[in-house]
């Protein structure tokens, strides 16, 4: 495979601009072109740049062990530092922060064409934006809500349950659809993936299983997450909203472990459905537990105010 065939690959599973991509290489468009067209040929350690790359994007990278360990060992440590849903409630330029981010890139990644100045007015400037979708903005704010619910629930040691996933997705989708804060009477099938969801009618079934893994306390809360993620979004209980609602749930186990949360952007939306993808097919969660620890440390630099794409 070309030089020319990987970068269009990474491009396109990344979802990044030519000059994005560049920067993400550390390098000029000039040179960068000059790869895409063939004119020069990368130095080997830009290379091997984009061969690991190019196996991280197309699920092929394996992460050694002990890298993995290493930074769940890191966010262990920085979990015992502080309260942090306490830091979150009690700091509203970091509460604030988290809610941006947090509604901007999970909404964007379900579709919402909302950038995140547009995200930003709707939630805090209670601005309509005239040229995007009302359901759209209802989203947004229903987020935003259903977060605020989140944190001080997590605040008040509340239980990690049925009814408060019920009660997440009834906040998200108020307004929205009519079977908000119901589990789904139909079948429904994952866009853009060969991944059988479960049988509606067993799906009262299923997922009292799946919060009982979510609410159990363990010391490998990203392995727990990881697991508890990828089989919730492959049982797809709700209509609508099922990502969305699932990422809650994710930081909810995150908050209640002491962990900031995972800040999943939308950039990194086909490395996160290729890393859940591999963990629900294959039996192999490394690269979402990988990825996830990535995400986690982007929460860890918001609590410390450092900028956070």
């Amino acid at each position: 495979m070309t030089i020319r065939q990987k970068l269009e690959i990474i491009q396109k599973m990344l979802g990044l601009t030519q000059t994005k991509l560049a920067e993400k290489f550390g390098v000029s468009f000039v040179a960068f072109n000059s790869w895409w067209t063939g004119k020069a040929v990368p130095r080997p350690k830009m290379q091997k740049a984009i061969d690991d790359l190019f196996l991280e994007v197309t699920g092929q990278k394996i992460i050694p062990i002990d890298i993995l360990m290493a930074k769940k060992q890191g966010l262990f440590q920085k979990s015992t530092e502080h309260k942090i849903i306490t830091e979150i409630l009690d700091n509203p330029d970091i509460r604030d922060q988290f809610i941006l981010k947090l509604t901007y890139h999970s909404n964007s990644i379900e579709g919402s064409t909302l950038t995140e100045p547009d995200t930003a007015a709707v939630l805090f400037d209670n601005v309509a934006i005239p040229d995007k979708s009302l359901t759209e903005q209802l989203e947004a704010k229903n987020h935003q809500t259903a977060l605020n619910y989140l944190f001080n629930h997590v605040a008040k040691k509340g239980s990690i349950n049925e009814e408060l996933v019920l009660k997440l997705h009834s906040i998200f989708m108020n307004g929205v659809r009519p079977d908000a804060g119901l589990y789904r009477r139909h079948a429904v099938r994952i866009t853009g993936v060969n991944l059988p969801t479960a049988n509606y009618l067993k799906v009262p079934e299923l997922m009292p299983a799946v919060i009982a893994e979510a609410s159990n306390v363990t010391e490998d809360i990203i392995g727990a997450s990881a697991k508890t993620h990828s089989r919730f979004e492959q049982i797809h209980p709700f209509s609508d909203g099922n990502g969305r609602v699932g990422r809650l749930l994710l930081n909810a186990m995150l908050l209640r472990a002491n962990f900031a949360p995972a800040i999943i952007r939308q950039e990194q939306k086909q490395l996160y459905y290729t890393y859940l993808f591999k963990a629900q097919t294959k039996n192999d969660q490394s690269q979402l537990e990988d990825f996830l620890c990535d995400a986690v440390i982007d929460g860890f630099k918001i609590l410390e105010r450092k900028d956070v794409r």
